[in-house]
């Protein structure tokens, strides 16, 4: 028998220089099709073209936008308060282990004269 895979979430993300913007649940594509099944609306998806536009179009905020994948016990709000209260750590190991969906990153050093 075949090792059974544990139950994930994703959720897509976006952070400025300010910090955290919007964190949103990415429905399970099996969601729309038990909804659709049983005549009950499908669940809505981050517009990430809207997120993506938004970023494009406000660089001087230097946005980032990522798809984490987490444990199924993981929520919306666990992701905000993490953000809250170690919002570097947080946007670190997101970067280090979520998808890049848009990244306009300020990585260049200050120069002090």
């Amino acid at each position: 028998m075949g090792r059974r895979k544990k139950p994930t979430r994703q959720f897509a993300l976006m952070w400025d220089c300010y910090g955290l913007e919007c964190v949103k649940e990415v429905p399970d594509p099996s969601w729309a099709t038990w909804a659709r099944l049983s005549d009950q609306p499908p669940p809505k998806y981050p517009n990430l073209m809207h997120w993506r536009l938004r970023a494009q179009f406000n660089t001087p905020r230097h946005y980032e936008i990522y798809i984490l994948t987490t444990d199924d016990s993981i929520t919306e709000d666990d992701i905000q308060s993490w953000f809250e209260n170690d919002p570097q750590g947080a946007a670190d190991l997101v970067r280090k282990r979520g998808y890049k969906f848009y990244s306009d990153r300020d990585t260049s050093e200050k120069v002090i004269t």
